[in-house]
């Protein structure tokens, strides 16, 4: 046993494996982990919890290849994961850092009461090492000392203009700025990532206006369609920063861990089954007719 995750008084083991050694220092370095868990949406049997680090994919398995029990790290998705069946059909690939050290029922169990919870309370938890931790202390951020201690404060907590996205109850709220802001958020996470993966063929300054607009165009609806504040006052910021004379790979790691982490936030206030449930309801009692 390497690491211990536990949340809702129940603890599980974990043992890291493999050489996918800068995912797991990364990892490390972010030690001891507070975490809110996910359920999933698309890939089914796991749970997951929004990694506060961005790396490359190392060892690059294909996502429905991952056994029950195993510790992964999703890039794109920014996830940190423990699979306990087969997966659904995605296309993916993503680093194997480890498996449980426990029976898989423990966690299908505890994603059973997730994903009929979420959106009602937050599955808290930690991820800690067992051992003594050693010298993998981080390295000193280039980028703004304001910047990086506001992507840190929104990590410690969700921001009230978060929070406060459920509480309307004027015509259609709270659903379509709920709905319009989590789009906007996991678009730009995505687009940032893209982005990301093209420094080594594109010019800097091609991807720094790229990085610029796509930053713009969510932070004007997170603003205007969602009537939020903090969050797009921070991607404005990140947007003025994409201009300025910042290394361009510290800065886009820093706008995806502030899209990925407005993102999860939002995630957490869905009852993603509750929905599910009426929307299966309501296509049972009969499908839209296109022929008229």
């Amino acid at each position: 046993m390497d690491l211990v995750f536990s949340t809702e008084r129940q603890s599980w083991p974990l043992r890291l494996t493999g050489d996918a050694e800068r995912t797991r220092q990364a990892l490390l370095r972010a030690l001891p982990l507070p975490l809110q868990l996910h359920t999933p949406k698309i890939a089914g049997s796991h749970i997951y919890w929004h990694a506060p680090f961005v790396e490359d994919v190392e060892g690059s398995t294909h996502v429905l290849d991952a056994p029950a029990g195993a510790f992964i790290y999703w890039p794109v998705r920014q996830f940190l994961e423990i699979t306990f069946a087969p997966l659904q059909a995605e296309t993916a690939h993503v680093t194997v850092l480890g498996h449980l050290e426990a029976p898989v029922e423990g966690i299908a169990a505890l994603a059973a009461d997730l994903k009929r919870e979420q959106g009602r309370r937050i599955f808290a938890g930690t991820l800690s090492r067992v051992a003594a931790a050693h010298d993998v202390t981080q390295a000193p951020s280039p980028l703004p000392p304001d910047l990086v201690a506001a992507r840190e404060a929104l990590w410690r907590e969700c921001p009230d203009d978060i929070a406060r996205l459920t509480r309307s109850r004027k015509i259609m709220h709270p659903a379509g700025p709920l709905f319009a802001a989590e789009g906007e958020a996991r678009v730009l996470h995505e687009l940032l990532w893209w982005l990301r993966s093209e420094r080594s063929g594109t010019e800097a300054r091609v991807l720094r206006h790229m990085a610029a607009i796509a930053l713009d165009k969510a932070a004007t609806r997170l603003r205007d369609f969602c009537h939020m504040d903090t969050s797009p006052a921070l991607l404005f910021q990140l947007k003025a920063a994409m201009r300025e004379d910042l290394p361009f790979d510290a800065l886009i790691d820093e706008a995806i861990l502030v899209a990925g982490r407005i993102g999860a936030w939002i995630d957490l206030l869905i009852p993603w089954n509750d929905l599910n449930e009426a929307l299966r309801g309501a296509l049972d009692h009969g499908s839209p007719s296109w022929n008229g």
